[in-house]
C-alpha cells in the first residue's frame, strides 16, 4: 500500500527548518522614548491615563490642534475604539471625551 505524499522532501525540510528557527528565536527588546508630555490636570485625567497610554503617548494628544471641542474628541475616541480596537468602555469614553474637550 502506498501512502500519499502531500509535500515534497524539500518542502518538508523547509517546514522543519522554519519550526526550528522559531524555537531558537531570541526575544526582541527595545527602549521606549523619554516621556516629554504629561496629561494636563483636570477631572477625568486618570481615566484618560489608564486608557490612552496603553496605545500611545500623551504627545499624540498634546499635539492635536487646540480648542477643537467635544465633537472633535468624540470622533477621535470613536476612531480609537472602532478603527484601532481600543478596549475603552462606554463610560470611560464619555469621561475621556469630556476631559479632553475641557482640557485640550
Amino acid at each position: 500500500m502506498r501512502v500519499p505524499r502531500y509535500h515534497s522532501p524539500a518542502a518538508l525540510a523547509g517546514i522543519i527548518l522554519a519550526i526550528a528557527a522559531v524555537s531558537y528565536a531570541k526575544p526582541v527588546t527595545y527602549g521606549l522614548p523619554e516621556v516629554t508630555f504629561t496629561f494636563r490636570p483636570g477631572p477625568g485625567m486618570e481615566t484618560a491615563q489608564n486608557n490612552c497610554l496603553t496605545c500611545h503617548s500623551v504627545d499624540y494628544i498634546s499635539t492635536q490642534p487646540p480648542n477643537r471641542g467635544k465633537a472633535f474628541w468624540e470622533a477621535e475616541i470613536t476612531k480609537m475604539i472602532k478603527s484601532y480596537h481600543a478596549p475603552i468602555s462606554e463610560t470611560d469614553a464619555k469621561t475621556i471625551v469630556d476631559y479632553l474637550a475641557k482640557t485640550y
